[in-house]
């Protein structure tokens, strides 16, 4: 009986082993029975070592301990498909693979253990990092195309000495950019201060911004550098500018204008080598129409000027952004939280974000807390991101329906120009003709375009 079961073995291990992804297989108490050529190689592993060992104790992988997706097959008899996990070779590389699980069963159906497949994703995450590198500026990342534009200006803005205005929504991201302006500037050796003036009333402003000495009111025991001092030889970020009252605003011209402050209690002014980035949410050319700001504060800060748009009319980059915070919020937590499904992330592209990029940190945070490991799923995620039952019809609620739609809307605001639509969405001509065959997608084309 035992001659017959190893001559039956030889014939399965040589198919086994002319199979290009890792295969292995365990019985019912996870020891693992068979190991392929391909899962030697990728592991690093020799399938003398792995044969008889548990299988979490030769992979070593981010779902082992808890939402190991062999267990759940094993535990609902639903096959696992292209499930993107980590694993660890034997040097200590992390290696993204993707895998998919199944039952093993005898020919009466009895069940005896599972056969798990998985996939090398290296070279996969090496083409996604360098993708991602071509789609962000320091901490900021986006495909956009009114953003990228930014992206290729911002090193020239950064080494200027001007002072930049930034406009956009309370949640757009200033701040970032405002970093990004200085790390990439003369001054990233020295601090970059963040001020919120409309935090600050007009009896605080004063003393916050310039300091003062030591007798100029009745608490002033000692000196105290305002934060102008402080950020000395760098970068001030004045955010909310617009909340700004007017007598703030002659405060803040005559340092612009003079590059001089005098701090409260002082008798001769203070020079100031600052370089001022300022940011507001408000329409600044309204409130210098309404007299609600000064003008010439306005032309001293609108040297260069800079505008972000809204999340709502960057979706594009919600897939890249959802990536990024899903990343950072494993590698701070490490829950064992392996990704999003498709319906989750459809649920997320066709919210219109108020409270843009901070708003969906907020809700994959909140997605991630609830979600106890696996995958997040639509009831993970704040209930007013879900649909009313009364618009799930109209609704697309696939990943692949939300991209046709996507790709149509970019192609019928270019007049059907595929070479404008593929460089507004940041691929190419024939990555975008690809997609429209696969979706089925059929915008005439403009005239005089090539194929």
């Amino acid at each position: 009986m035992a001659k017959n079961s190893e001559s039956q073995q030889q014939p399965f291990d040589v198919v086994l082993d002319s199979i290009a992804d890792g295969v292995f297989t365990v019985d019912k108490d996870w020891h693992i029975t068979s190991f392929n050529r391909a899962a030697e190689e990728i592991t690093g592993v020799p399938r003398d070592e792995a044969i008889g060992r548990l299988c979490s104790e030769v992979l070593h992988a981010n779902i082992c301990e808890s939402a190991c997706a062999l267990r759940q097959t094993m535990d609902t008899g639903k096959p696992v498909i292209n499930k993107s996990i980590y694993i660890v070779a034997t040097d200590g590389r992390r290696l993204p693979v993707s895998i998919s699980t199944a039952l093993l069963k005898k020919e009466d159906g009895e069940v005896i253990g599972g056969v798990e497949t998985f996939r090398d994703l290296s070279v996969v995450e090496e083409l996604r990092k360098q993708l991602k590198a071509r789609h962000s500026c320091e901490d900021m990342i986006s495909r956009n195309h009114e953003m990228q534009r930014m992206f290729g200006i911002l090193p020239d803005i950064a080494q200027s000495e001007s002072t930049v205005l930034i406009e956009g929504p309370s949640g757009s991201g200033k701040e970032l950019l405002a970093r990004a302006i200085h790390n990439l500037s003369p001054r990233a050796q020295k601090p970059l201060v963040v001020v919120n003036m409309g935090a600050l009333p007009d009896t605080l402003l004063e003393s916050e911004l310039f300091g003062y000495k030591a007798g100029a009111f009745t608490d002033a025991k000692k000196d105290k550098s305002g934060r102008i001092a402080i950020a000395e030889g760098g970068t001030i970020f004045l955010d909310e500018i617009g909340d700004m009252s007017p007598a703030s605003q002659v405060k803040l011209l005559r340092v612009l204008q003079e590059h001089e402050y005098e701090p409260l209690g002082a008798t001769k002014p203070v020079r100031a080598d600052v370089r001022v980035v300022a940011a507001t949410n408000r329409n600044v050319d309204e409130l210098v129409a309404d007299g609600n700001f000064r003008e010439d504060l306005y032309y001293r800060l609108n040297v260069l000027r800079l505008t972000l748009p809204p999340l709502a009319n960057r979706k594009e980059d919600i897939p890249l952004l959802i990536e990024h915070f899903m990343g950072r919020l494993e590698t701070i937590r490490n829950k064992g939280v392996t990704g999003i499904s498709d319906e989750a992330v459809a649920a997320l592209m066709r919210y219109d974000w108020p409270g843009n990029i901070r708003e969906l940190e907020n809700a994959l945070e909140h997605a991630y807390v609830l979600c106890g490991g696996g995958e997040i799923r639509p009831e993970h995620l704040p209930g007013h991101l879900h649909p009313r039952p009364d618009e799930r019809a109209t609704l697309p609620g696939t990943l692949r329906e939300m991209e046709r739609e996507f790709i149509t809307n970019a192609l019928i605001r270019n007049n059907g120009r595929r070479v404008v639509t593929a460089e507004e969405l940041g691929i190419d001509k024939g990555t975008l003709w690809r997609k429209m065959k696969r979706l089925g997608i059929d915008v005439p084309r403009a005239k005089g375009e090539g194929a």
